[in-house]
């Protein structure tokens, strides 16, 4: 077996924390790169997205803090236009701090409950 990065057993560690807590409900999944920050809903019992935003094709451009709080308000509108009010937060190889923080704020503000 391959020795993975310490990003990829982060995110493994996460992934696997979150399952015995979610308790049913959908994920918060982030992703984060240099020049873009995505966050999706996501139903594990059907495998399905239930909402999407990122700074592709949002109101928001680049990859610093302020683009994440957009993500994050946009995604937290997208969560109450599909009828998804609590979620479980999913920050991936993540650290909680910057541009991710950012974003679980603004969701948070935004009314989802995690």
């Amino acid at each position: 077996m391959a020795k993975l990065s310490l990003f990829e057993r982060r995110r493994r560690r996460v992934r696997t924390a979150l399952k015995s807590r979610a308790g049913g409900k959908p994920r918060l999944s982030i992703h984060r790169t240099g020049k873009h920050i995505y966050a999706q809903i996501i139903n594990d019992k059907d495998g399905r997205t239930v909402a999407a935003a990122s700074t592709l094709g949002g109101k928001a451009s680049g990859a610093n803090v302020d683009a994440a709080t957009q993500v994050g308000k946009d995604i937290a509108a997208a969560a109450k236009k599909a009828g998804v009010t609590s979620v479980v937060f999913d920050r991936g190889g993540f650290l909680f701090h910057g541009r991710v923080k950012a974003l679980a704020d603004a969701a948070r503000e935004g009314g989802l409950e995690f």
